[in-house]
Formats: structure tokens, sequence, C-alpha cells
């Protein structure tokens, strides 16, 4: 990060309505910083353990460190003696990265911008009588003073051992630095390294012979490279493969494929058994969209091919039907999780029975997860992890598809594996894709580069394609800010922006009647007119109207009763359902007014207005309403209920007085016997109102229309990947909000900076 990248995120951080800087112009720091800056003074903090400690409460009081890394450095205080301040220090700051997504504290990094150490500013603190900032504690601080501190026998080591804490001197990719981990943490990336790097030294020279004619019989000849080709013949070849690219780019078409081609190469061997192939998500939610999707691609595979391949191999062979599974659990599920632990039932002693997984939507995997599901993998099986490397990482610590796929872009195919490719695709690679200095998880990797879903003429694509470019020499502020506002401008059919004007009322009519109506009027031609790639009508946008209609319009005649009528009640939830995805509500923030705890009380109360939800207050705020949707937030083994599913509250008659009614939650299953899981809303506690959803919670999400909210306020969370994640969950519609304007420009100019030394593999 540059000193003019530093200096103009910490004018964002700290000023709460300060103008934004012109595109041109370089950002000069706050009054706050340049006090800071000018204290030649060193901080008692980084002497005196006493006043360090004072200085880690001020710092909990402000929410700008959590309780648990004070308790932390105490812990280590208690338990040892002498421990310099700065170690201590190192310790609070390293445990507090892990809350914020990063695996360790990079030294160097923290002293270039230490107020990024902390969570600055935490939502609702308006910065008034700040505690000492980071950077003013830190100011005097030089690198070889701070690694000169970190020497405890008892509290650090440079690796293996039973510290605390372990640090790592390394010179990275761009600077020379030492990493700071919390013990569990480094072990974490330790094994993540080992449990790659064999996958990645296993010998792939012997191949079959039938590798080219199954590639030729599941992707038809083209006159251009087709990466989803290229992506099958890498992965089959190599025990551990990432199949990498944006929405559309058709990561679960080449995995079906890919599945298909691993079974035929199989069974084309004497005697052999059809893979055990198992299919795993992070999230509910996650898995029961791959599971859909993965269903209606096995239809459109084409088998026959494939099959008189077999034929001709053998009669033994051929006996064998190509089988891909459909079935997609969760990770946790998978594993085994056991109740209350961080343990599951499946590690390096108790290895899972399967020869091949696939995880899809693996950015949102964090480290701890990704290594519990290495060690797990028996050492013959093939990983194969699917994912969009651009998108938000999980909320834990690590962001390991996007530190894995930190070169994809390029690709560094060595020489000899892009003739390699070339002799079985019939297509050369690029040249510039080409590097002989390629590492061994290059070869590994593809990146999927053509869209099928947002062409040339999707003003949606178009303007992921704008916000997703890195900053660099040759694509500087100013010129990503013209090239996303031009997309903006271009008058695309199935995009809109909105930057609310300050005066309240006309805030709140404009948001308002998008999220009644979608406000289609905004759109050419109102949203009419248009096809999908396929030609079929695109319904036009919509808001929360359209699914509250369905639910009170569709309604069974409340003479059927419920137990007896389970078909009407579950086609009648089935289409609530389909029309509450329709539309869905985006915001950065979880809380104050521009959050979704102030969001969805101000879109229930709207609603209300309009007649289309009923109740007061409270029962808004607390309580259970028909209509209410509902985010499922930890995962229910015993309901059947995981992190990430969606449910809509719906009155059904009561069998004890049929002139009245009873709530119950309607959650859709993958099961077509039973598509409709009805739940009690007292059974359930881990649950939230989804009028507003943040952009985390909507990965492995699409939603016909999708409105993301950007607040008031510049915020550190705000990023370049939440915008991305965000507007690409749109399928046919997109509604950009600025509450402010300018807080877009300062998003995308600004990258989630995760912090870990799993690049280096």
């Amino acid at each position: 990060m540059s000193n003019r990248d530093t200096q103009s995120m910490n004018l964002d951080l700290f000023a709460d309505d300060a103008p934004p800087a012109a595109p041109d112009s370089t950002a000069s720091v706050t009054p706050l910083m340049e006090s800071a800056a000018s204290d030649a003074q060193p901080h008692p903090a980084l002497s005196d353990t006493a006043a360090l400690f004072l200085l880690c409460e001020r710092w909990v009081s402000r929410g700008w460190l959590r309780d648990l890394d004070l308790a932390l450095v105490r812990f280590l205080d208690r338990e040892t003696q002498n421990a310099p301040p700065l170690l201590l220090l190192g310790a609070a700051l390293a445990s507090h990265q892990l809350g914020r997504g990063h695996v360790c504290l990079d030294v160097a990094a923290t002293l270039e911008a230490p107020d990024f150490a902390l969570s600055l500013p935490p939502e609702g603190d308006d910065l008034n009588d700040p505690p000492p900032l980071p950077s003013h504690v830190l100011a005097t601080l030089t690198l070889p003073e701070w690694q000169a501190a970190l020497n405890h026998p008892t509290l650090i080591s440079d690796g293996p051992g039973n510290t605390p804490l372990v640090k790592s001197d390394s010179s990275g990719l761009s600077h020379k630095t030492t990493r700071l981990y919390l013990r569990r943490y480094w072990q974490f990336e330790q094994t993540l390294h080992q449990e790659i790097a064999v996958r990645l030294s296993v010998d792939s020279s012997e191949e079959s012979p039938l590798l080219k004619s199954a590639l030729d019989a599941l992707f038809p000849a083209t006159d251009t490279l087709d990466w989803q080709k290229n992506a099958c013949a890498l992965a089959a070849r190599s025990p551990f493969a990432i199949i990498t690219g944006g929405p559309g780019t058709g990561k679960t078409t080449t995995v079906v494929r890919l599945l298909a081609l691993l079974q035929t190469l199989q069974l084309a061997q004497p005697s052999a058994h059809p893979l055990r192939i198992r299919l795993a998500a992070p999230t509910g939610k996650a898995a029961a969209r791959l599971n859909e999707s993965i269903a209606g691609q096995v239809k459109d595979l084409p088998l026959s091919g494939l099959e008189s391949l077999l034929d001709e191999q053998s009669a033994a062979a051929s006996s064998n039907a190509i089988e891909i599974p459909t079935e997609v659990t969760t990770i946790h599920r998978l594993l085994g999780a056991r109740a209350d632990t961080r343990h599951f039932r499946h590690n390096a002693a108790n290895p899972l029975a399967l020869d091949v997984l696939v995880v899809d939507e693996a950015s949102m995997v964090d480290i701890e997860m990704m290594t519990a599901l290495l060690s797990a993998l028996p050492t013959s099986a093939k990983l194969v992890l699917l994912g969009d490397k651009d998108q938000l990482a999980s909320v834990e610590a690590g962001a390991v598809l996007g530190d894995l796929c930190r070169r994809a872009d390029a690709a560094h195919y060595t020489p000899a594996t892009a003739q390699w490719l070339a002799e079985l695709t019939d297509h050369p690679l690029p040249n510039e894709l080409i590097d002989p200095d390629g590492q061994p998880l290059d070869q590994a990797i593809t990146m999927l580069r053509v869209s099928h879903r947002f062409t040339e003429t999707s003003g949606i694509g178009q303007l992921a394609q704008a916000i997703n470019q890195p900053l660099s020499e040759a694509l500087r502020e100013r010129d990503k800010h013209q090239a996303v506002h031009g997309v903006l401008n271009n008058g695309y059919a199935d995009l809109h922006h909105l930057v609310l004007k300050p005066d309240a009322q006309n805030e709140d009519s404009a948001l308002e009647r998008l999220v009644i109506t979608g406000s289609p009027e905004r759109f050419p031609s109102t949203g009419e007119g248009r096809t999908d790639h396929k030609g079929k009508p695109i319904a036009p946008p919509t808001g929360y109207c359209h699914y509250l209609n369905t639910l009170d319009s569709e309604r069974p005649d409340t003479a059927l009763a419920f137990e007896e009528n389970g078909d009407a009640y579950d086609a009648w939830a089935k289409q609530v359902l389909n029309a509450y995805s329709r539309f869905q509500l985006l915001c950065a923030l979880r809380k104050g007014p521009w959050g979704v705890e102030g969001l969805n009380l101000r879109i229930a109360k709207t609603l209300r207005r309009e007649k289309l939800l009923f109740g007061n207050d409270h029962t808004f705020e607390k309580g259970w309403f028909e209509g209410r949707p509902v985010l499922v937030t930890q995962n229910d083994y015993g309901l059947k209920l995981m992190n990430g599913d969606i449910g809509i509250t719906m009155a059904v008659p009561d069998p004890r007085a049929p002139s009245r009614t009873l709530l119950r939650v309607a959650f859709p299953t993958s099961d077509p016997e039973n598509p409709i899981h009805w739940v009690l809303p007292s059974r359930l506690h881990a649950v939230e109102t989804v009028f507003a959803m943040t952009v985390h919670k909507s990965q492995g999400s699409e939603f016909q229309h999708t409105a993301l909210l950007l607040p008031q306020t510049p915020n550190p969370i705000l990023t370049r990947e939440l915008v991305y994640t965000g507007i690409t969950r749109a399928r046919d519609w997109l509604t950009l909000i600025e509450a402010k304007r300018g807080i877009l420009n300062d998003a995308v100019t600004r990258e989630v900076m995760r912090v870990s030394g799993v690049e280096e593999i």
C-alpha cells in the first residue's frame, strides 16, 4: 500500500462529513494524524506495562480493541516474568487481527499504517474525545526496535514448540517484515502449506490415453480457446485444483463435466470401481443452490459420447454407468462437527471415505476450516476448490482462496504446461499467460475468463468488471472513478444508479418506493421487453410488494386444514419464497440507520403504511408477524436448518380453532418429496429479520433484482471486494444506491488487505 493510499484512507476514516477529495488530488492527513506524527516523545505504553494496560483498557472501552485481546495479554503477563511491553502490545494486536479477518500481525505494515491495526472506527463511534491512536503510540517506534522486543523464551518462538506466540521473519512478496501469530493460526498455516505442497508434488507425467478423447466428447470443437476445457484438463492431472471465475463464467458447468471426465477415466481402468465423489459448500444456502445447479447440469451432460468411449475400452468398463452425484452437504456436516467444540469426527486419524471432494464457494472458507478439511482428506483423494477469488473472504480469519489465487489473472503457466494444454485442447494459450518461472501452484489453477451471464450489453457485468480492476501504475484512482461512472451513466437496461438527496423527505420517498415497488420506472422502458441469453422474457424489476401480494393472493382456502392439505400449503409457500427471491436489499453495515438493524425496522414500517404488513412497532422490532422474512444465523442440526437459510413467516389455520390462525415459518428444502420445511417460530432462536441483508450474508445467493445500499459516511468495511460481491448478487436488475454522493468512489478504490503467509506456498 502506498503512502498516498494510506493517507487517503486515513482521511476517509476519521472525517464524518468531509467532502470527498478530488479524484486527482493527493489527500492530506488530518490534523489528528499530524499531531501524532509530530510527537517525538516515545509513548509510555512502549516501555511500561501498566501504561500499556491502561491504554488497552481505553481502546476496549471505545470498541477499538476486544475484551478478548486485553484478556490474552493480561494472561501472558501474569503467567510470565519480564515480558516486554512491546511484545505484549504485539500480542494484543495479533489477537485483534483475527477478529478482523487477518491470520497474523504484519509488523512492518502496522508501522507504516498504524491505525489499521485496530477497528477504527467501529460502527456507532463518532470519534469524539478519542484515546491515543496507534499512529500516536507507535510514532517513534522503528521496525528493528519492535523486532528486538519480540524475544521471550516462554512466550514466543520462531516455529515448532509450545509457546503461545510465533514470529516469522519473511521477505514476503513485497517487503521485509516480521509476522506475529497466535500459535494455533501459525499451525493452521503450516498444515495448509504442507497438505497442498504434498499434493502439488505428485508426479502427473503419466496420464490416461483416453483424456483427449473424453475432453473432446465433453466439449464440442470451437474456434476459440475454451477455458472450461482447460480447467477440466488441469484438474484431471492434479490432486489439488482450483477453478475460479466471476459470476456466469460456468464454474458449476465446468465441475460437472470434470466429474464426468474423472469417472470416465476411472472406469476405463481394469477392474475399477466408480469414484466416491462428495460435494460440499460452506453454508446450507450455498449447498442448496449448488445442489439445484448441479442437478440441472447433469441432465445436459453428453454422457453417450463418454459411454461409447468406455465401450471401446472394454465390456467390463462399460457395465459401470457414469454417475455424477447431485447431493451437496455443508462442510461442517461432511466433517462431522462435534457440538460445542472446534473439533470434527473426521480428521487425520479418521479420514473421510472419498476419492474426490469438490468445495463450492471456497472464498467463504476460512483458514481453520480449510485446514480441517485438508487434514481429513485421504492422501490419495483429489480436492477441487470452486469460487470467485474476487469476492469477499470469510468473516473469520483468512482469505485462503484469494491468497492461493493471487497470481491467477496472469496465469503463469510454464511452457511445458502450455504445450500440454495446446495438444489436448487444440488451442494455444496467449503468450502473456506463459511464464518460464511459473510455480507448481500456478499449474493447478484455472481462471475462467468468459462470462455467459453478463455480456457486453449487460450493465451489471460491465460495472463488475470496472469495479474489480485493482489500482496500479496504469490505473489510477481518477481513471477507475471515470470507468465506474462511465458504466453507470451509459444507460444500460439492467442498471440504475440512485443517489439519495440530502433532503430527508426526498431521501425517504426514493428509497421507500424502491423497496416497495422496485422502481421499474427508473429503468429504460420500465424494465419491459428484455430477454435472457436463451431468449426467455425477463420479468420487470420489482420490490417487496411482489412477495407480499403473492402471500395474500395465493393463500389456500381457509377451509382447508393445514395438516390434511400439506400439498396445497407447500405450493403456496413455494410461490411466496420464489416471489421473495425477486428482490433483495443489501447493505454494508449492521448497525446504524444505514445498517440492517435500522433498515429492517424502517422497511417494515414502510410496508405497514402501504397495508402490506400488519403489526405494531414492538412486534416489528422483537416479535413475529405474517410476512416476516427471516435469515438463520447459526446451524441448527436438530431443525435441519443451516446458517444462511431464508424462510418466510406465514399464517395457517389453527387446527384447534379453524377461525383463527397460527404462524409457521416456511423454509425451502432440496427434497422433492418434502419441498417445504415448516417450523414453529418459538423454535427459532438464531434468526433475524431480513428485509435488509449484509453483503457478507448474501454470498452464495442470487436475486433477480438486487439493490445495494452504500451508507452516508466512509467506513473501512466499504471496499472494492464488498461492492463487487454485492452487485454480482444481481441476476437481471441492479439498483446501486449511494446515501451520499462520493461514497462509491471511496469504496471502489479501497481494497481488502488480509494479512497471512498463505501466498508463500
